[in-house]
């Protein structure tokens, strides 16, 4: 079992924004819609890191849908778009789309990045549950950690469903995470809002880190998107289901040192 690796905290504050938007089944309408989505550097929510959700590039249609068609590089029509509304706005932007892979028949589902860092986070653990087979359709990435710095801030990356894994989120902050973003498409159903929220809370809480997470609106996916401080507490969210729209935070390293402080159940642990 690997420790966490001791850094210094953050120096200066961290602006983010979630965006709580549908992608529809037509790439160039979302692709479109990032210069709506993403505020310039002029307007008052101008953000240091703006998220987006999963499969934003694309939704993923119908359950079982095969989304080969929709696949693309990292530097293709949505990485292309995207890494111009960045430098644009003068920010950098997470956010969900499928990326080709050896597998022609089954795409990853990656994270993309692009600002003041270039990276991808490939997702690893494929929502097969709750009656979905999402590995009939795509192909999960590499067990590895992803950790970006923006403005200072060490950035976790997961998707979705990998939020259910504990241990991966730990992975994160033992590689530095100050923070760990959670772009998703969590499917709406019985008792979902409440595993939604609880899971992040939880997530926050256990490693003493900031967590900002954007998801898809309803009607078919849970909304709800939310930051929270390294004890958990809600400092922006969004409404539930059918809710559109984005919020802000800034994120304070004084907060996350002394909630460090006193709560350094990461030194403490015994492994």
């Amino acid at each position: 079992m690997s420790e966490t690796i001791e850094r210094p905290a953050p120096t200066r504050p961290l602006r983010v924004t979630l965006v709580q938007a549908a992608s529809t089944l037509d790439p160039a309408e979302n692709r479109a819609a990032l210069d709506r989505l993403v505020a310039p550097a002029e307007h008052v929510d101008h953000a240091d890191l703006v998220v987006l959700p999963e499969a934003f590039a694309r939704d993923f249609g119908p359950a079982g849908s095969d989304v080969s068609a929709f696949a693309e590089p990292l530097d293709g029509p949505f990485g292309t778009a995207l890494a111009r509304v960045a430098a644009d706005r003068g920010t950098t932007v997470v956010a969900g789309m499928f990326e080709a892979s050896p597998d022609p028949a089954r795409p990853y589902n990656t994270l993309l990045v692009r600002g003041a860092v270039a990276a991808s986070y490939r997702k690893v653990h494929l929502y097969d549950s709750f009656g979905y087979r999402e590995s009939d359709r795509l192909l999960a990435g590499a067990i590895e950690p992803k950790v970006i710095e923006v403005g200072g801030w060490r950035v976790g990356l997961m998707t979705c469903y990998d939020l259910r894994f504990p241990e991966f989120a730990r992975a994160l902050v033992d590689a530095g995470a100050d923070l760990i973003v959670v772009p998703a498409a969590w499917v709406a159903g019985e008792g979902k809002i409440h595993h939604w929220r609880t899971l992040l809370t939880a997530r926050a809480i256990e490693n003493t880190v900031y967590v900002a997470a954007a998801a898809q609106p309803g009607p078919r996916y849970c909304g709800t998107s939310l930051v929270l401080d390294p004890s958990g507490g809600e400092v922006a969210a969004l409404g539930e289901l059918d809710d559109p729209g984005t919020t802000s935070a800034t994120l304070d390293p004084d907060v996350l040192r002394r909630t460090r402080d006193a709560n350094p159940s990461l030194r403490n642990r015994r492994l």
